[in-house]
């Protein structure tokens, strides 16, 4: 299926593994040129090696906003930004919510949220210099079904799904199209390390780790499985698209089922 991107410039974070880097090689496939960025140079450059297209990686922290302009002029000598697929982000600390430190909160919200912002801040410019871009934003279900030890997640990914919103409004009729995708329990580094944690705790396999959570913690998620980054990413691909042309301000939710409610 053509998606109408041939030559358009993607950025994409977190791009190193998971979401960030099989999107990668999808919008790779359909002629797509990359700027990808991590905070690993050498799993950054693994990833790229792995792709079959024009790619350009940058090594930058986006917990402040130095991170975001380096990644913006890396995109100005490839003709400025088109595309911004957000993907970085931390699960943070977990427990009881009131005894989260400052710094427990301050990490999750200059990760998980201002990060986007920066982001936005630093390529939507391009994209409404050019009159048109999509910017897609990684939220999770946490943003609309919170959990009451993964507080300082929570409320860093329902600000991120509220920006979204903000972001779409005001930059549509300027051809910039903002969305978010919202995935859960995916397998993923991150999940790998929160299931790792529980087979510990536990003393019990990984697998069976993974079986009690979701019999536990995710009773709506009736695949019971983990998500594949390969049943994600072309959710993405498309919301970066040409046939997507009608889509701003949408939350996709790519979950297996995990939030009990409509998307309404």
């Amino acid at each position: 299926m053509d998606l109408g991107i041939k030559d358009r410039v993607a950025v994409i974070t977190g791009a190193s593994g998971g979401m960030g880097l099989e999107s990668a090689k999808l919008l790779a496939r359909e002629g797509v040129k990359l700027v990808l960025s991590d905070l690993d140079g050498d799993q950054l450059d693994a990833a790229a090696k792995g792709i079959d297209g024009e790619c350009t990686t940058v090594v930058a922290d986006l917990g402040s906003a130095p991170g975001a302009e380096k990644i913006a002029e890396a995109t100005k000598r490839q003709g400025g930004c088109d595309i911004l697929v957000h993907t970085a982000g931390i699960t943070g600390e977990k427990g009881d919510p009131l005894e989260m430190s400052e710094q427990a909160w301050q990490d999750a919200w200059d990760t998980d949220f201002m990060s986007g912002v920066r982001m936005a801040r630093a390529l939507v410019p391009q994209m409404v210099d050019k009159g048109w871009g999509r910017v897609v934003y990684i939220t999770s279900e946490n943003a609309v079904q919170p959990y009451p030890d993964e507080a300082v997640y929570n409320a860093a990914k329902a600000a991120l799904l509220n920006f979204t919103k903000c972001l779409s409004l005001g930059y549509a009729e300027r051809g910039v199209l903002v969305n978010a995708v919202s995935p859960a329990f995916i397998e993923s580094p991150m999940t790998d390390g929160m299931m790792d944690k529980r087979s510990d705790e536990m003393g019990v396999s990984k697998e069976e780790a993974i079986r009690t959570f979701l019999e536990e913690e995710r009773p709506y998620l009736k695949l019971k499985r983990r998500g594949r980054v390969e049943e994600v990413a072309p959710v993405i691909a498309f919301l970066c698209s040409e046939l997507a042309s009608f889509v701003t301000g949408a939350a996709y939710r790519v979950d297996g089922g995990s939030v009990g409610a409509m998307n309404l």
